[in-house]
């Protein structure tokens, strides 16, 4: 029989796990390459043969997606599933007009066709755009299950930038695990916080395994979404987070709208540092196009661990590196707090970037007083430090939610700045996870 030949553009997350739970074993299909891009360092690898299965004794080809018009000719492609997020639907359609003009399908795929089903309560937490603040409320409702007498385990988005093989299923309930597996800033900004609460936090790759593995430990399970994708395992109740600093992006960015216009609730964030008139457009906005969805208001609450030393001073501030570079932010929770203490200056530190932060910096040409937190790799480790020394700063503020001295040396004075989840208004996010509890929980144990 011959095989229908797909490719799978993707950034080492979602294309992975649509292969896996879509292709791995299908034998009228042959994927014969991925195609990577957003995440340096991900498009020279290769998929390895044993997360790949038997139907794939080689492994598959991961390739620039700049290459994608060569691959399907060399291929000759039949199909080309769309399989990353965070992007402007402008984009997805510009990706599906170069797929088209060679000839080839393409294609997107729903959520049912890759979520996977649980034997414990699910709560997914998602968003629309990357840095819209999930990481708070992932924190907030683990503490609200912990409170309620429950165990939670999180299950993260997966960010497998290292060795593939080794990450196929990956548990860390310790900052000891995260030093031991030699994670990158990426993945400790979303594991350290939750690791310092109690929390266990799974991923890795191959999604159904992760799962299997969570269920034995938890009573329920947070499906913890990176940047504004779908969840991965099927929820028993989708929040939604809404930014009201970037109102309107709701129904601009794939899969972004997919969440808004799925939600079981929506969280408008951010709602203590945002303009009012922004989160009555999101409220007007919600109740056009997804009625239904109970509607909450948090405030992200950024607090710098010693805010007078910022008074005054020159301030080098360091933020997540996602959320100011793909995210599309030009400021986050450092910058916020810089300005609220006092700052002097936020010293622009393009012109004393190192190496491959030039290169992000040309890239995202709307940073201009912050440092993104970018940490792929040993190299961009060293050119972070190396940018953080040469900057002409009294302080350095940490806006990220990780501790980077334990990572990095820093010669100036350090400022953390953390944020969390604090209910802004009724129903509270208490109140939303009460009757989980009591729906998903207490009743299917009733039952």
């Amino acid at each position: 029989m011959e095989r229908t030949k797909v490719i799978i553009m993707g950034a080492a997350g979602r294309d992975f796990h649509v292969f896996a739970t879509c292709y791995r074993n299908d034998p009228g299909i042959e994927v014969v390459a991925f195609t990577a891009t957003q995440i340096p360092g991900i498009d020279d690898r290769h998929f390895p043969a044993d997360l790949a299965g038997d139907l794939y004794p080689d492994g598959i080809a991961i390739i620039p997606e700049d290459a994608l018009e060569a691959a399907i000719a060399k291929h000759d492609a039949d199909l080309v599933v769309f399989a990353y997020s965070d992007v402007s639907h402008e984009f997805v359609m510009h990706q599906a007009s170069r797929v088209l003009a060679t000839g080839a399908d393409f294609a997107l795929f729903g959520p049912d066709r890759t979520m996977i089903p649980s034997r414990k309560p699910v709560i997914s937490v998602c968003a629309v755009r990357t840095g819209a603040g999930k990481s708070g409320i992932s924190r907030r409702i683990w503490q609200l299950l912990d409170e309620a007498g429950l165990k939670a385990v999180d299950i993260r988005h997966p960010m497998p930038y290292r060795d593939l093989s080794r990450m196929k299923v990956e548990r860390y309930a310790s900052l000891e695990d995260l030093d031991r597996l030699k994670v990158t800033i990426e993945e400790r900004e979303e594991y350290e916080h939750l690791i310092a609460l109690g929390a266990t936090v799974f991923a890795g790759v191959d999604y159904q395994e992760i799962l299997r593995a969570a269920e034995v430990e938890a009573d329920v399970i947070i499906w913890d979404g990176g940047n504004n994708d779908m969840p991965f395992i099927r929820p028993d109740l989708e929040l939604v987070v809404l930014d009201p600093h970037r109102a309107g992006h709701e129904r601009l960015y794939h899969p972004g709208e997919v969440n808004f216009l799925r939600a079981d609730v929506l969280v408008i964030n951010k709602v203590d540092t945002a303009e009012s008139a922004a989160v009555e457009t999101l409220k007007a906005t919600t109740a056009i196009h997804n009625p239904d969805a109970t509607v909450v208001l948090t405030a992200s609450e950024i607090i710098a661990d010693d805010p007078d030393v910022l008074a005054g001073r020159r301030v080098l501030v360091i933020e997540d590196g996602p959320t100011v570079t793909h995210g599309g932010m030009s400021f986050g929770a450092g910058a916020i707090a810089a300005r609220r203490a006092g700052a002097a200056e936020l010293v622009d530190p393009r012109p004393y970037a190192a190496g491959s932060l030039a290169g992000v910096f040309a890239a995202f040409p709307h940073l201009t007083e912050v440092l993104p937190a970018m940490g792929y790799s040993a190299g961009q480790l060293a050119d972070l430090e190396a940018t953080i020394a040469a900057t002409p700063c009294d302080v350095v503020v940490v806006g990220t939610p990780i501790d980077l001295s334990r990572l990095l040396h820093i010669d100036q004075r350090v400022v953390r700045v953390t944020y969390g989840s604090a209910d802004a208004g009724s129903p509270t996010l208490t109140d939303v996870v009460g009757g989980f509890i009591e729906k998903h929980v207490r009743g299917r144990s009733d039952a």
